[in-house]
């Protein structure tokens, strides 16, 4: 029996673009007392990245695929598909590479290696919706002499920022500040450099501030007035907005906010022509505000949402969607009076006639830091199985 362990470094989350390195440890459980003749013995070990990709049937109409290599691994079994037996297709893959051969372990040894990859900075990023799905993952694939593959499968979660494709490492490395005493792998210091820029450009796109003020009118007149302060936001943070109903002409008695994504499949791959899109509601705010001059709400974007992509298949985009209750008739009519004449009461009337109306707002959501995704991540950064 020989025990094999997978660890993402840094964690679970990734950038595309990115390196992504895991420690492979193949360790033989038995104590160091057995005899010699509980040695174990692996042909080979190879890794690969891959993006799987799913879509429902009844939403999303594909071109047919040739599905001749599904199966290759069950006809041969010396072959490595680091997909064997998943639904859906790969759309995405790196090269495989082997991590040895003829691994021999003594009772109570281990061996480690070491995987590095880039990831594709041109893939989709890692998506679960209502129609679609794409799943990375690390395949370690390993095989004893005369058996069958056993495969260790590391999903994570890959985040797409769109402008580190054109970013180029600066060629005069004199400028750049330096420690003399410490040595950096050129990889791993390009790397670190493509985080911190990712960092510039969502710190650049999310930090511009201008108010936008936006009227709220209803067909009978205005209601009040909505303040955003900037549309463009990372995930994680929160949407903070304010109303002012106090130079409304008609009274608003309850509002509610929404915070939600539209999944759109794109035309040439829907079910059928005017297919409706499909919404999720990732936060929501409600509050009755009769009477009330100013209100405000503030909605967090969860770290474990994807942020807006498209892809050839799908696009995903954010929205506010806005809900208004507001009165039929005057602010004035909607309390009586008491029927003591010696005191006066007021009480809300049973009976109100209302009209309703939504307004949707598109906003822009960006991906963070993936260090601070990998926090709230529901993969784990250790894997493991036994073979």
């Amino acid at each position: 029996m020989i025990e094999v362990v997978a660890k993402l470094g840094r964690g679970p989350v990734f950038l595309a673009g990115e390196l992504l390195e895991c420690v492979i440890t193949f360790t033989n459980p038995l104590s160091a007392a057995s005899t010699s003749a509980s040695s174990e013995m692996l042909a080979w070990a190879s890794a690969q990245i891959h993006c799987q990709f799913h879509a429902s049937e009844n939403r999303v109409a594909l071109p047919p695929s040739d599905g001749s290599k599904h199966d290759v691994q069950a006809e041969n079994e010396t072959v490595f598909v680091p997909n064997r037996g998943e639904r859906g297709q790969c759309i995405l893959s790196t090269p495989p590479k082997i991590l040895f051969c003829d691994l021999r372990l003594d009772p109570g040894e281990s061996k480690s290696y070491s995987y590095c990859e880039t990831l594709p900075i041109d893939g989709p990023p890692s998506f679960r919706g209502q129609s679609v799905k794409y799943v990375y993952k690390l395949t370690i694939g390993c095989q004893r002499v005369n058996s069958p593959i056993k495969l260790l499968r590391v999903p994570f979660r890959v985040l797409v920022l769109h402008g580190l494709k054109d970013y180029q490492c600066p060629q005069d490395e004199a400028v750049a500040p330096s420690n003399p005493f410490l040595e950096e792998e050129e990889g791993l210091k390009k790397d670190s450099r493509l985080a911190d820029l990712a960092t510039d450009l969502l710190m650049a796109a999310t930090s511009r501030r201008s108010l936008h003020l936006y009227n709220i009118s209803s067909s009978r007149g205005k209601v009040g007035t909505f303040c955003i302060f900037k549309t463009v936001y990372k995930i994680g943070e929160d949407v903070i907005g304010t109303f002012n109903f106090s130079e409304g002409d008609i009274p608003c008695l309850q509002f509610s906010v929404s915070l939600q994504t539209e999944e759109s499949i794109q035309e040439e791959f829907q079910r059928r022509r005017g297919q409706p899109v499909s919404f999720s509601t990732h936060a929501r705010h409600q509050e009755a505000c009769l009477h009330t001059a100013q209100s405000s709400f503030s909605l967090p974007i969860p770290l474990s949402s994807t942020p807006g992509f498209t892809t050839n298949i799908v696009s995903l985009k954010w929205r506010l969607h806005f809900e208004f209750v507001t009165s039929g008739e005057s602010a004035g009519t909607c309390l009586v009076r008491g029927s003591q004449p010696e005191a006066v009461t007021w009480t809300g009337v049973e009976q109100i006639e209302v009209d309703t109306f939504s307004w949707d707002l598109p906003i822009k959501v960006l991906p963070t830091n993936p260090i601070l995704a990998s926090y709230v991540s529901q993969f784990s950064s250790t894997n493991s199985i036994t073979i």
